[in-house]
């Protein structure tokens, strides 16, 4: 079994899944790629095993998760740098992210310009 960023196949029968994630245009494109399977066993939980981002040339990306603990704006970042003016990041994770039941797992691209603090763009999708 091949995975993205050279991640370590999972186990015998468990679903690896990937989801795509876009932002923006032109030279503000940015996008990311996250691999993750389900927690045999655990309600509402993933394991992100990897995930690639890819910055536009004017900004700086974060893949991020809806975290419920988090008291700042509600996501926390997955990878430990960002991308930046046109760069890329592949990162193995291997990090189970979990929530109560009823909170819908989602992770999202969130583009920021250089130096700024608002998203400037971003997609978010559902694991």
């Amino acid at each position: 079994m091949t995975t993205v960023g050279g991640a370590a196949p999972a186990a015998a029968g468990t679903l690896v899944s990937t989801v795509n994630l876009d932002a923006g245009a032109g030279r503000h494109h940015s996008s990311a790629t996250v691999t993750y399977e389900r927690v045999d066993g655990a309600e509402n939980s993933v394991r992100i095993i990897s995930l690639q981002a890819f910055s536009g040339e004017p900004d700086c990306v974060w893949v991020e998760w809806n975290d419920p603990k988090d008291v700042g704006d509600g996501w926390t970042v997955l990878n430990s740098e960002p991308p930046c003016h046109g760069g890329s990041i592949e990162e193995t994770i291997n990090q189970v992210i979990k929530a109560p039941k009823g909170h819908q797992l989602k992770i999202r691209l969130a583009a920021y310009h250089d130096g700024g603090l608002d998203v400037i763009h971003k997609d978010i999708a559902k694991l």
